[in-house]
This record gives C-alpha cells, structure tokens and sequence, in this order.
C-alpha cells in the first residue's frame, strides 16, 4: 500500500512493571506496528489495553522493557532529544495554564521547540487564523471553555509543524461539536501528509478517520489492517462487532488456557 519507508516502527515493544503482590505485570507484550507519511494508524481498544503505553514510549516518557521504537528514523530510547523535536502530542489531560493566554502558551512551547522568533511568529499567525483562536488569542486559560482549551493544546502541539502527530484519546471528555471539530482537524493534517497515530476506544472515530487499525486488547494486538481487509477477513461489516468479536475470542483462549 505505501511505497515510502515506515515514519514510525515498532518492534517487539514490551512493558513489564514488577507488582509485588500480584507478580509481574505485562502493559504491553511483543507490539509491533509501523505508520506512514500521510496515514491515520489507529490503536483501538478498551481502558488499560495498552494503547497509552505504547504511546507514552513513542513520545519518550516511558522506556520499553524490551524491543525498540523508532520516529522518523531516530531511536526512541538512545535519541529522546531528537524523537521530540519531530512529535507533537495531544491527549484529553493535556492542561492548559490559567495564568496564561492562548497566544503565551503556544508561543512557549514554540520556544521550548527552539523556533527563531520570526518564524515562531509567523506560524503562529497562520495557526491562530486557521483554527479560528484570534478571538480567544488574549483570554487567559482560566477563562477558556473545553473547546478552547482544545484548540489551544492543538496549536502548541503542531506549531513546530512536526512531521508526526500523537493524539491519545483525545477526545475524551469532550462535547458532540469539539470532538467533531478535532476529527476534522485530524484529517486536515493528514491531508498535509503528517504521519498520526491515533488511540481510541470509540469504534465510530476511528471508522472516520483512520486509514489502518491495529485492535488492541491486554497489551497484544489482536488484529491490524484498513477498515475493508479487516471487514473481509473477518466476515462482518461493523468494526465494533469486528472488535467485542476479537475480544471474546481471546477471553475464551486465555480461559482455556487457565485450565
């Protein structure tokens, strides 16, 4: 399907945090995907599949147990500096400084990015009239509803206008006509040929912006592929169905195991 080398590679991605009482816990068990320039990859899966995890270690918070991760060619765990200077990251706990308006925060995080001042204020021009913040460009966050908080955490999230873009679980929260507006601003920037990788636990988001789908459960992907191939190897049309599908299964194999 993609001619171009993998933005992002995941190979054999483990998370094992020890629990003492409980034994070892396994957060993420041998994941490996890859997503394109220009591509939607969605992680779907329920709370605690692993899907954060996995993102947490694409965006340099966490380390893997084992395995390896790459952004744009550079090693998520040996070159940390250089993997974030080529990601932005949106989540639904991205907060937002009271004290600050839109124009402060964003322009902040643009210097944290190492922007010249001249291009940072150039872009950011550009950023608050396509995502329409210039009436809100003085409000302090205190003062801003959902929505505007939303934009403004998009707008420093892609004012480096970075190459890959994380959004994990990012419309949570979020009222019918945000989350809408955040969907489309996603396939805005893919069409700008970002490469985004996009976690949800919300099967109808995904059908609507996602190119490829890797279904996540318990920290394995238990099937990966676009909307079409997923329908047709699995003989149903719903991608939910598709999904409680994937998820049954599993259950009755780890049962049958336990036995």
């Amino acid at each position: 399907m993609f001619a171009d080398s993998p933005v992002i590679e995941a190979c054999s991605l483990s998370k094992i945090y020890a629990d003492l009482r409980r034994g070892p816990f396994i957060a993420l068990d041998r994941l490996s995907f890859a997503a394109h320039a220009g591509e939607v990859f969605g992680l779907l899966g329920p709370n605690g599949a692993g899907k954060t995890t996995a993102l947490r270690i694409l965006s340099t918070v966490l380390q893997p147990t084992t395995g390896t991760a790459t952004v744009t060619g550079f090693d998520c765990v040996t070159e940390p500096a250089l993997v974030r200077h080529k990601i932005g990251f949106m989540s639904a706990n991205t907060a937002v400084y009271d004290r600050m308006t839109a124009w402060e925060m964003v322009e902040y995080f643009g210097r944290l990015y190492g922007m010249k001042e001249e291009r940072l204020r150039e872009r950011m021009e550009q950023l608050f009239e396509r995502l329409q913040m210039q009436d809100i460009r003085d409000l302090l966050g205190a003062k801003m509803s959902t929505g505007m908080k939303q934009k403004v955490s998009i707008a420093r999230a892609i004012v480096h206008d970075p190459p890959v873009l994380i959004f994990d679980e990012a419309t949570n929260g979020l009222d019918v006509l945000v989350a809408r507006a955040l969907l489309d601003t996603v396939g805005e920037l893919r069409a700008q040929g970002k490469c985004i990788v996009f976690s949800t636990h919300i099967m109808r988001e995904a059908e609507r912006v996602c190119d490829r789908v890797a279904i996540m459960h318990q920290g394995k992907i238990l099937a990966e592929g676009s909307l079409g191939d997923l329908q047709q190897e699995h003989g149903q049309h719903d991608l939910e169905d598709i999904f409680f599908d994937l998820i049954h299964r599993q259950q009755l194999a780890l049962a049958s195991n336990a036995k």
